[in-house]
């Protein structure tokens, strides 16, 4: 494999950050890892809410939450109450190819700056924003948050080992999906702009995104009329599909088709074809029964021993791990997850790498790898206020 290119697909292209907190963040930062010039606008007073969310915070108060969505970015702080700070705001407006927010749906337009200012400044701005429940329709102006919209959109009830008990996704999925969407949204619309010229608005919002992700759930209720409910850690049509507990500790498999059933009972002495679980429809309707018998199969067999001998068998199967055994996990290392970059503090610094790779075919089967590096740690505060005013003067 011939060595990497640094410069990404997005090179030359610049990124206006307005949001602050997540999903916004989120957005620019991947269109960042992709080679595009970000410049996140923070209030001067404290910068980004997420700048104190923490614990953990490291070296002088730095949050690691902040860290996370906001690397391949430059920091100017602005006082968009000044007006000095607005024009300044305006003239980046004009140099920009994106611009990105996720204000409540009013605000830009009451700091001047709303959908139609901005393609009059730029008409070939693309606009990038993400709001809590949606930007019209009688709950417009409700203020979104994580948590709230799991709830709202219906992920909660979907989650948690019983009905009875909720819980939300471990990790802030309704913002990082808008956030993932958004930036669906902006490559179409700049793919658009090469053919009309023009930039648009592209819109959505932390209830669409998480809707969007119902799959079965939501054709199970608008075709069939079956309202999806948590059911643990095991697949509400397919079974077995789950984890299963063993010898000191879990496993997970999945046996997604009748051939990968019938190589689960050979490998265990199991009957595929016995009454109660002969297809899948019929070991879905009776899962407790399925999940009891391999339970007690799997019950003197040790994890690791038990992982051996699924994979062996061609069973779809893994660990469970903690966070810290992912980042130290081979395979995970091998796909450039990991990676080291400086932070004007912290000095180098470990951090997740990107998540999209990128190749070249070259002659004979050769290949050559072109993946954007992750350039900068998240900045500072204000970190590039001089350069970026110089950029624009």
């Amino acid at each position: 494999m011939s060595p990497r290119s640094d410069a990404g697909p997005l090179d030359g292209l610049v990124v206006l950050d307005l949001s602050r907190a997540l999903a916004g963040p989120h957005a620019a930062m991947l269109l960042g890892d992709l080679g595009a010039r970000v410049v996140k606008v923070e209030n001067p007073d404290g910068g980004d809410d997420s700048r104190g969310w923490g614990p953990p915070f490291v070296g002088d108060g730095e949050s690691t939450y902040f860290m996370s969505c906001n690397r391949n970015k430059e920091s100017i702080a602005l006082d968009l109450k000044a007006p000095d700070d607005l024009d300044l705001l305006a003239r980046l407006v004009t140099r920009a190819d994106v611009l990105v927010e996720n204000f409540r749906p009013g605000t830009m337009d009451r700091l001047g700056l709303g959908n139609d200012r901005l393609l009059e400044l730029n008409p070939r701005l693309v606009v990038l924003s993400i709001s809590g429940f949606g930007h019209d329709g009688p709950e417009a102006g409700r203020a979104g948050y994580d948590q709230i919209a799991q709830g709202e959109a219906g992920l909660m009830s979907l989650t948690g080992p019983s009905p009875d008990d909720p819980q939300r996704v471990g990790v802030p999925i309704s913002d990082l999906l808008a956030g993932l969407y958004g930036i669906t949204g902006v490559l179409a619309a700049l793919a658009e702009r090469e053919r009309t010229g023009r930039g648009q608005v592209v819109r959505t919002s932390l209830l669409a995104a998480t809707v969007g992700v119902h799959a079965f759930h939501g054709t199970g209720w608008t075709v069939a009329g079956e309202i999806g409910s948590a059911r643990g850690n095991h697949h509400p049509s397919i079974t077995p599909y789950g984890m299963f507990r063993c010898l000191g500790g879990h496993v997970q498999l999945s046996c997604g088709s009748e051939a990968l059933w019938r190589r689960l009972c050979a490998e265990f002495g199991l009957d595929p074809a016995a009454p109660r679980r002969a297809d899948n429809a019929t070991r879905t309707r009776n899962r407790e029964e399925v999940v009891s018998l391999l339970e007690a199969t799997f019950a003197d067999i040790p994890a690791d021993v038990l992982l051996k001998r699924l994979l062996a068998a061609g069973i779809p199967a893994g660990r469970i791990r903690t966070v810290d055994e992912v980042y130290e996990w081979e395979q995970t290392r091998s796909q450039g997850l990991v990676t080291e970059v400086a932070h004007p503090t912290l000095g180098t610094i470990t951090v997740p790498g990107p998540v999209l790779r990128f190749f070249d075919p070259l002659p004979e089967g050769a290949e050559r790898e072109t993946t954007p590096a992750i350039r900068a740690a998240a900045p500072l505060l204000g970190q590039h206020d001089r350069s970026i005013r110089e950029w624009v003067t």
